[in-house]
């Protein structure tokens, strides 16, 4: 399969996005490393993200692209034993000065998981959630949150005229949309997507991406995806993550049709991973 990713890449460069003139970095990460105990999970780590822009990371299981996801909102604060080195700046700012609000750095970086995650209530509240813990009270205002995160996560006119319903009730992509919606709620600036589509049907897969390119109109996306093809299609920037390294880092279209590492280029012509 990923050697025909290669084979077609002029097609998929016609799908996907082209990539807009860069703006400038959203997250400049230097010299990163995380430390598990005392497993390496990433090593010296150095890349600039682009503000509104799609960037996929791909590469084999275990080899840090999640680690590293999870390094631009400190999800892995929550984790025993971790140590991280280096500095990740979002917008300047060090994220992991402590003198940093986590929970407002969260409300800034959004993040959709692998699996749908909806809450076990209805499918306003999951969406109100966030933003009645963030001040925003009842009546017209909070519907409004509430209807303009639906309709930016193509879900409203699926689900208007039964938001008390339970969120479980929803088909599993509907439920991912229903949390990307939940995350765009509270006004975030970031979306981190970690395998967004991996637990959905094709159908729900393009309904998902179509959604990607939507949202990057007014946010910056940074996904984790095993599915080379996804990358290529949606995304305008990739990182080739190998044993804890970022390996490449670039336009999707010079990393696919032409790496500079002979690892990347044998991970997209399937020789390994």
């Amino acid at each position: 399969m990923a050697s025909a990713v290669l084979e077609n890449s002029a097609a998929v460069a016609a799908v996907a996005a082209p990539a807009p003139v860069p703006d400038s970095a959203k997250f400049r990460i230097e010299d990163l490393s995380v430390f598990y105990s005392e497993s390496q999970a990433l090593t010296d780590v150095t890349v600039d993200l682009p503000a509104r822009q799609i960037t996929a990371l791909i590469g084999p299981s275990g080899c840090g692209k999640s680690t590293f996801l999870r390094c631009l909102n400190r999800m892995n604060d929550v984790l025993d034993h971790v140590r991280i080195e280096g500095r990740v700046a979002m917008d300047g700012l060090d994220i992991y000065d402590p003198k940093v609000d986590v929970g407002e750095l969260r409300r800034r970086v959004g993040m959709v998981f692998q699996q749908p995650n909806p809450f076990p209530m209805s499918i306003f509240d999951n969406v109100a959630y966030g933003p009645r813990l963030h001040g925003v009270g009842r009546g017209g205002r909070l519907a409004e949150v509430v209807e303009r995160a639906l309709t930016e996560a193509a879900l409203w006119d699926e689900v208007k005229d039964e938001l008390r319903r339970s969120a479980f009730s929803l088909s599993g992509g509907q439920q991912q949309r229903l949390c990307i919606a939940r995350a765009i709620a509270i006004d975030p600036e970031v979306i981190l997507m970690d395998e967004p589509c991996s637990a959905l049907d094709p159908n729900a897969t393009y309904r998902i991406e179509e959604l990607m390119q939507a949202l990057r109109e007014r946010y910056t996306v940074i996904m984790v995806t095993h599915n080379m093809y996804q990358a290529a299609r949606v995304s305008q920037n990739t990182g080739f993550f190998l044993r804890g390294e970022l390996v490449e880092f670039g336009t999707t279209e010079k990393v696919f049709r032409s790496p500079s590492d002979s690892r990347t280029d044998d991970y997209i012509r399937g020789r390994f991973g």
